[in-house]
């Protein structure tokens, strides 16, 4: 099956948040009391992602060498190729799907909050629903499974007024998005824009058409995965696999013993 991703042009994106409204409809995600609208300094609202606000629109001022110009970004799980926080979950909870997005079954998260510590872009947002216990649950963009498994597109993609927003096969989408830069950096006097997400982190799911350097949008310019988040995979988990699996042979075997133990007392 082929993998898919989702192209967001940013050069066409007017900031009008009709997809954070869309995302929050279709997920059956609840407004935050801090998200009521202050002015806190700042045209984004909400202020940040939450577990409640699974995308958002970010609003950048920035003045280049030529023009004063504003940029928008919207953020949301990249569903990386090679994704930190399916390496590092332990319960299974993250898991690579057959399109290639990084699925999420939040009944087996832990809430440990490895996914949140080793995301590369910071983007799975823990609820702690008890702060005496810790419980937590982890949340993040689905890219909507239950409708893209279903040959959906995606809710904010249904939704975007302003065509910014695409979902396919991944190889047509960089072929649109490189289609799209030539013309920006040909045509409409970008020469910086470029297609972000290409190659980054094994491919990301979901790519970038930005008029200017990733890091003028808050985006890491070669974004990698922690060591620890290797080495967890690589060493640390296996091994807690295997003395966990060496705790239970021993209580297996400490309960034979025991049992065989009184059996000799009940016969003497």
């Amino acid at each position: 099956m082929a993998r898919m991703a989702m192209l967001i042009d940013a050069s066409r994106c007017m900031a009008c948040r009709g997809c954070q409204v869309a995302c929050k409809q279709w997920n059956d995600l609840a407004g935050w009391s801090y998200s009521k609208t202050t002015n806190r300094g700042s045209y984004e609202n909400p202020r940040r992602l939450s577990p409640q606000t699974w995308t958002r629109i970010k609003f950048i001022e920035y003045e280049g060498p030529e023009r004063f110009q504003w940029l928008f970004l919207k953020e949301g799980c990249m569903h990386c190729g090679q994704a930190a926080c399916v390496e590092v979950c332990p319960t299974g909870a993250l898991k690579y799907g057959p399109l290639g997005i990084v699925t999420f079954q939040q009944e087996l998260c832990n809430g440990c909050g490895y996914c949140s510590q080793f995301c590369p872009f910071h983007i799975p947002q823990l609820d702690v629903a008890n702060k005496l216990t810790g419980q937590a649950k982890s949340s993040k963009c689905t890219f909507c499974q239950d409708r893209t498994t279903n040959e959906l597109t995606p809710a904010c993609v249904k939704t975007c007024p302003a065509a910014a927003l695409f979902w396919g096969e991944r190889h047509e989408m960089i072929a649109k998005g490189q289609e799209r830069v030539a013309v920006l950096q040909t045509k409409r006097g970008f020469p910086n824009a470029n297609l972000y997400g290409e190659t980054e982190l094994g491919g990301l799911g979901r790519l970038y058409v930005l008029t200017e350097r990733p890091a003028h949008y808050g985006l890491p310019e070669h974004p990698a995965s922690p060591v620890l988040s290797r080495l967890w995979q690589d060493l640390i988990q296996p091994l807690a696999e295997a003395s966990f699996g060496v705790g239970v042979l021993v209580s297996i075997a400490a309960f034979f013993i025991a049992r065989r133990n009184i059996r000799m007392e009940q016969v003497e």
